[in-house]
């Protein structure tokens, strides 16, 4: 018997008991931990980072690919349809005659650019063509209800004193902003300035009287064409659509006219508002 030897053996008989036994608790750790995994299940369906670890934060990652996925679909569907907010049906031709959308001022009034919209002219007084109007009122309406679908900014802007509580009353009535105020030069182009650093710009403006006077065009317009803001406006026969984006060949003085003109833009941004969250609701149950 060699003493080297029995000591060799001793020593390797206490590292096994030892694995043995660390092999044991780390068991009961296991088990233990997959218990309390069960019990956390049963109240909470979120993974716990403190249970999973990197698991857990991968989990998080899917969920927000998942919803930014989701976003993407929500907003790329309406684009596959021309007509995806129905709204030709708000309006027909002959709601834009009663409403004397097609009264143009005076022919000495006229401005060039606007010839080619006018049908003829009645005791020298411009007639326009509502054919033609129907046609752009229905583009400005559509690219209206797309903006504000994908949740942008909308300035109404007017400044015509006869219409300043309408217009502001329609602003409200459908959760955006208007301005018929006097108009301050570079609120647009110097914004930074007077608001300071972080200010976001309108996503669409609607002029709904693209003139400051009678003879005066809206400084914003400028301003907005200068920042490459999309522009929706009534342009009669005196008014210079060079600078609109979406220019509409109507009546911006009849009283009438211009609660078509509210009603109409007020229904299309409401209508693009509850459709988006129809479409967030829908989509999230098929996901589901």
């Amino acid at each position: 018997w060699c003493p080297s030897l029995q000591r060799t053996t001793a020593s390797h008989l206490l590292k096994t008991a030892a694995r043995m036994a660390a092999a044991r608790g780390l068991s009961r750790a296991v088990v233990l931990r997959v218990g309390c995994t069960t019990f956390l299940r049963g109240s909470s369906s979120q993974p716990s980072p403190r249970l999973y670890g990197s698991i857990a934060v991968s989990v998080t990652e899917n969920q927000q690919l998942n919803m930014s996925g989701l976003t993407d679909v929500i907003i790329t569907e309406p684009l596959k349809h021309p007509d995806f907010f129905n709204v030709k049906e708000l309006f027909s031709l002959k709601d834009l005659f009663d409403a004397k959308v097609h009264l143009g001022h005076k022919k000495g009034c006229r401005h060039r650019l606007m010839e080619p919209y006018i049908f003829g002219c009645r005791l020298e007084q411009d007639i326009l063509d509502l054919e033609q109007t129907v046609e752009h009122l229905h583009l400005a309406l559509n690219i209206t209800a797309h903006i504000a679908y994908r949740k942008g900014v909308i300035l109404f802007v007017s400044r015509n004193r006869q219409f300043v509580h309408l217009v502001e009353n329609t602003a409200r009535d459908c959760g955006e902003y208007a301005h018929t105020r006097y108009w301050r030069g570079g609120l647009l182009t110097n914004a930074h300035v007077h608001y300071g650093t972080g200010i976001r710009l309108p996503d669409l403006m609607i002029f709904l009287s693209t003139l400051n006077n009678v003879f005066e065009q809206h400084i914003a317009i400028r301003d907005a064409a200068k920042l490459s803001i999309p522009t929706v406006g009534i342009v009669d026969t005196n008014c210079n659509p060079s600078l609109i984006t979406y220019p509409v060949p109507a009546n911006d003085d009849t009283p009438s006219s211009m609660e078509l003109y509210c009603r109409l833009f007020r229904m299309t941004i409401n209508r693009a508002k509850d459709k988006r969250k129809q479409m967030e609701i829908l989509y999230r149950l098929k996901v589901k």
